[in-house]
């Protein structure tokens, strides 16, 4: 989580902490969904198996794809965040140097899991600290602006948490590691809630401190905003630290969408047997052909090279998996009522999850305030998945059994 949206799209708009604290909010009621129904299915495929106890393999092979694509468009949001840091250093055209970090990464994921993950531990790190730096500059410049000014209105505050949501996801990401968890039924959950706990404190009291320091205007025309707050309140050597670590932070970002991604891929290609999507490196246990289109995929959408459009379209995704997401939680509450969870969301009625009907409702307002071009966009990809769909079930007909 840390890392995409908040180094890269910290500049959305005005009253920039009360986007956040709504993005926040938003996350949290589908965070407590994803925390019981991972207790439940401790599955790398995540969502296409909560789809699919719920509502049948059709909707789930559609949420699965919508998770894929909208991920694969993710890192490739984020790639152009990075590249927008590093073309204040070099003279290279962005989207050269988002694919460059797409492929490299993917090379990364394909060494090992180990691996992967001791480098993203090293980015996180780093990344918290560049966050902490620039929280460290509130106490000098707290109460120098208006908090609650909106020249756009409640609404523009509300168009900019559908965009800023872009920094939250990642949280359901973890769910696509649990066959590579110790103790996923238990461990799953808790890690979806506390990531979502400390990235929401961390990243309002970031907005306040930007705000406070360089003002919304600036931020909304940078291309290395964080980078310019520390600039402006330490000078020109706090710039290019601040630079580095989002060059790292956003690259750990990367790696985690392209880890967790190829593994949803895999598991979906385990699910409808797929020999190809199935195959495994026998010396690093990675899924290589998953890992490859991965990377093919998310290099393509680089060259839509608009931060806002590519994550207002993964927005799009997101908000509109979190929604069956949701509404898995509260259909296998009464389909699956005698199931053990080890995590169950709080405020009921009776067996009826209040959280994830405000998931829902929540996740459907933010659809709403989405660009326009990124909703056709959306539609459009979500159309090629029935497409996809249909193709498959043709193929299934006239092949023979697989035993995977």
């Amino acid at each position: 989580m840390v890392g995409a949206g908040i180094y890269a799209l910290i500049g959305a708009g005005n009253a920039l902490w009360l986007s956040f604290l709504i993005g926040a909010i938003v996350a949290v009621f589908t965070g407590f969904s994803y925390a019981e129904l991972s207790s439940l299915f401790p599955k790398d495929a995540g969502e296409y198996i909560y789809t699919e106890h719920s509502l049948g393999k059709k909707i789930a092979f559609i949420t699965g794809y919508y998770v894929i694509i909208g991920a694969i468009i993710s890192a490739a949001a984020v790639s152009i965040g990075f590249a927008g840091y590093l073309s204040n250093f070099i003279s290279l055209n962005n989207i050269y140097i988002a694919i460059i970090l797409i492929v490299f990464l993917s090379l990364i994921n394909w060494l090992g899991i180990k691996e992967s993950m001791i480098l993203n531990i090293i980015f996180t790190v780093l990344a918290v600290l560049g966050l902490l730096i620039v929280v460290s500059f509130l106490p000098g410049h707290f109460g120098e602006i208006d908090y609650f000014e909106m020249p756009n209105g409640i609404f523009g505050v509300f168009n900019a948490a559908s965009l800023i949501f872009f920094a939250f996801i990642g949280f359901e990401a973890v769910v696509k590691l649990s066959e590579e968890t110790k103790n996923p039924k238990k461990n799953i959950p808790l890690s979806l809630m506390l990531s979502l706990i400390i990235t929401a404190v961390l990243y309002v009291l970031v907005a306040v401190a930007s705000i406070s320091v360089l003002g919304w205007e600036k931020l909304s025309v940078s291309k290395a905003p964080l980078a310019d707050v520390a600039s402006v309140a330490f000078g020109s050597n706090a710039f290019l630290i601040l630079s580095i670590i989002a060059l790292l932070s956003t690259s750990g970002t990367v790696l985690v969408i392209l880890i967790t991604t190829s593994r949803m891929l895999y598991g979906m290609g385990h699910e409808f047997k797929s020999k190809l999507l199935s195959k495994v490196c026998e010396r690093a246990r990675t899924p290589y052909v998953a890992i490859l289109i991965v990377m093919i995929l998310s290099s393509s959408f680089v060259f839509l090279n608009d931060i806002r459009i590519v994550a207002s379209i993964t927005n799009f995704t997101v908000f509109s998996t979190f929604i069956i997401v949701n509404l898995a939680a509260i259909i296998l509450r009464y389909k699956e009522p005698k199931i053990k969870r080890v995590f169950k969301i709080p405020l009921n009625i009776g067996r009826f999850p209040i959280l994830s009907l405000l998931g829902i409702l929540t996740c459907l307002f933010m659809l709403y305030n989405i660009d326009k071009i990124a909703i056709l966009w959306s539609i459009a990809l979500l159309l090629l998945g029935f497409v996809i769909y249909w193709i498959i079930e043709r193929i299934a007909i006239n092949r023979k059994p697989y035993k995977g």
